[in-house]
C-alpha cells in the first residue's frame, strides 16, 4: 500500500469524527480494530479496520459481516487480544501523525483511566512490505507496550527525498494533491460513491485476491487430492472384494468334501463325490486338510467381505462430505515442486553443496516454509547455516531424529497453531519416535539453540525451549 493512500485514507476517518474502540482482535498477520457506532459521524454498528501485515501490509475497511473479517477473527489468539484490548479498548481516535513519502501512519488515542487521568496512546503501524509490524506506545508516562510483526523505531521515520508513489500522486492530482492528501477525493481508489464506500468495496477486492481465493484454491486442492487418494481406496476396495468374494466359493465344496470324508479321508490328488462330482485337491494336502484349508480360507473372506463393506460405507460417507457447495474452483498451474499447504506436503528438497544427494526437504504450510534435515551433518547445517535466529526450532524430546526449523522472514513474535503442530508431527515423524504413538517435541527460537566445542554432529543445548504433545505425521 502507498504511503500518500495510508495517509489519506486515515485522515478521511478522523475527519468524519475519530471513533472510539468498541473490540478489538490480534492474530500472527492482522490486527482488527471495531468502532463503536456513531449515527453522527454516518457510522454504523460492525464497521472495522484490519491493519494487515500478511502477505503484505495494508489497511482494510470491513464491516464484521465479511468474509474477510470472519476469517481474520478466528486466526486470532484470545491471549494476544486480550492484551490489546486491555490498553485500546474504549479508547478514542484524537489524531494522526505520518507523511505522504514514508509507510509509516500513527494513530493517537486518548483513553480516561481508572485514576481518573487521560491517558494518551499510539498505534504505530510500519506498511513497508516484509516488514511490516504495529506497535503500541503510551506516550511520555509509560514504554512500549505490545509489539506485533517486525519492530520498528517508536519515532516517526525522516523522509529522504520523494518517493515514486509521492510523485505519481503530484503529477495526477496537481493542484488538488492536498485535498487528496487529506481524504477529500473520492477519486483516489476505483469505484462509485463516497471514500468510505470505495474503500470497503477496494479492500473486499483486496480480499478476496490475498487471502480469500488463495485460501479456496488450497482447500480445492486438497480436497481434490483428498478425491483422488479415496479413489485410489476404492479401486484397493474392489480388488480385496474380488479376492474375498473368489476364496468365498471355497465354502460350498468344503461343506460338499467334509460330508464324505469318512470315506475319502486320507485321499489327496482328485477325488469323486458321490453323484460323480471331481474335485481337484490342493498339491500335497489330504482331504481332511483340504477341508480345513478351504473352511479358514472361506471364513476369512467372511471377515474381509465385512471389513471392506466397512471401509467403502465410510468411504462414501467421505465422498459426501466433499462434494462441493457450488461449481468447482479453478485451479491456476501449479509448479511440480508446490504443495497442499494444509496437507504440509514436500514442496522442494534442497540441493547438498557437494552435490551428494539431497540435504533437506521442504514443506509449505498456510504460506510458512518448514524446513527438515535428513543426518546429522545436514541438521547441523540446517540449523546453524540455513536457519535465521528468528526462526522457530523444532525436535523430538529425548529420541534422535530431524531438525525441523520453520521459516519466520517477518519476524513474528508467535506461529498460527496449526503449523507449530505440523511442523512437530513432522519432527516426530522424521525421529527415532515415529512408531511410539503421541510424544512430545521441544520447539524454541532458532537464537536459544548452541552447540558446544566438541559436541558430535546433531547434537545440541537448548537455552530455553517450550514442549507440545502430537502424533507422528508425515507426507
Amino acid at each position: 500500500m502507498d504511503a500518500p493512500l495510508l495517509l489519506a485514507l486515515a485522515r478521511a476517518h478522523l475527519a468524519g469524527g475519530g471513533g472510539v474502540v468498541e473490540d478489538l482482535r490480534v492474530g500472527p498477520r492482522a490486527l482488527l480494530l471495531q468502532w463503536a457506532p456513531d449515527p453522527r459521524a454516518g457510522r454504523p454498528r460492525g464497521e472495522a479496520w484490519a491493519f494487515l501485515l500478511q502477505p503484505r501490509p495494508e489497511l482494510w475497511r470491513l464491516e464484521t459481516k465479511d468474509e474477510a473479517f470472519l476469517l481474520l477473527r478466528a486466526e486470532s489468539r484470545g491471549d494476544l487480544s486480550r492484551r490489546w484490548a486491555v490498553e485500546l479498548k474504549g479508547a478514542r481516535l484524537v489524531d494522526l501523525a505520518g507523511d505522504p513519502r514514508e509507510r509509516w501512519l500513527g494513530l493517537d488515542f486518548q483513553r480516561l483511566s481508572l485514576g481518573g487521568r487521560m491517558d494518551a496512546l499510539r498505534l504505530a503501524f510500519q506498511a513497508i512490505p516484509g516488514r511490516g509490524g504495529l506497535r503500541l506506545d503510551g506516550g511520555e508516562r509509560h514504554p512500549v507496550r505490545i509489539g506485533l510483526g517486525t519492530p520498528f523505531p517508536a519515532e516517526a521515520p525522516t523522509p529522504e527525498g520523494d518517493p515514486p508513489p509521492f510523485l505519481r500522486w503530484r503529477e495526477a492530482w496537481g493542484d488538488r494533491l492536498e485535498a487528496a492528501l487529506a481524504g477529500g477525493v473520492p477519486e483516489i481508489l476505483p469505484g462509485d460513491g463516497g471514500l468510505a464506500t470505495r474503500h470497503r468495496a477496494w479492500s473486499l477486492a483486496r480480499a478476496e485476491a490475498l487471502l480469500l481465493k488463495p485460501r479456496r484454491e488450497r482447500a480445492e486442492r486438497t480436497r481434490r487430492e483428498v478425491l483422488e487418494k479415496l479413489g485410489r481406496i476404492g479401486e484397493a476396495l474392489t480388488r480385496d472384494r474380488d479376492r474375498h468374494e473368489r476364496a468365498l466359493e471355497l465354502k460350498e465344496p468344503a461343506q460338499a468334501l467334509s460330508a464324505e470324508l469318512w470315506r475319502l479321508k486320507g485321499s489327496s490328488g482328485e477325488v469323486e463325490l458321490e453323484g460323480g462330482r471331481r474335485l481337484i485337491l490342493p498339491p500335497g494336502l489330504r482331504a481332511e486338510e483340504a477341508v480345513q484349508r478351504w473352511f479358514s480360507a472361506a471364513k476369512r473372506a467372511e471377515r474381509g467381505l465385512a471389513q471392506v463393506a466397512a471401509r467403502e460405507r465410510e468411504r462414501q460417507q467421505a465422498l459426501r462430505e466433499l462434494e462441493p457447495e457450488g461449481p468447482p474452483v479453478p485451479l491456476p498451474p501449479r509448479p511440480r515442486s508446490a504443495a497442499s499447504s494444509k496437507a504440509g506436503r514436500p514442496m522442494d528438497e534442497t540441493p547438498r553443496k557437494d552435490g551428494k544427494g539431497r540435504a533437506l526437504r521442504s514443506y509449505e504450510v498456510e504460506g510458512f516454509q518448514i524446513l527438515v534435515g535428513k543426518g546429522d551433518a545436514d541438521n547441523d547445517q540446517l540449523t546453524f547455516k540455513v536457519a535465521s535466529p528468528a526462526d522457530f526450532w523444532l525436535h523430538v524430546a529425548g529420541v534422535p531424529g530431524s531438525h525441523v526449523v520453520i521459516r519466520n522472514p517477518d519476524k513474528l513474535g508467535e506461529l498460527p497453531r496449526t503449523v507449530l503442530e505440523r511442523a512437530a508431527e513432522l519432527a516426530a515423524f522424521h525421529s527415532k519416535a515415529r512408531e511410539g504413538g503421541k510424544v512430545e517435541v521441544h520447539w524454541c527460537r532458532v537464537a536459544d539453540v548452541s552447540k558446544p566445542r566438541g559436541f558430535p554432529p546433531g547434537k545440541v543445548i537448548l537455552r530455553a525451549h517450550k514442549a507440545i504433545r502430537v502424533y507422528p505425521k508425515g507426507e
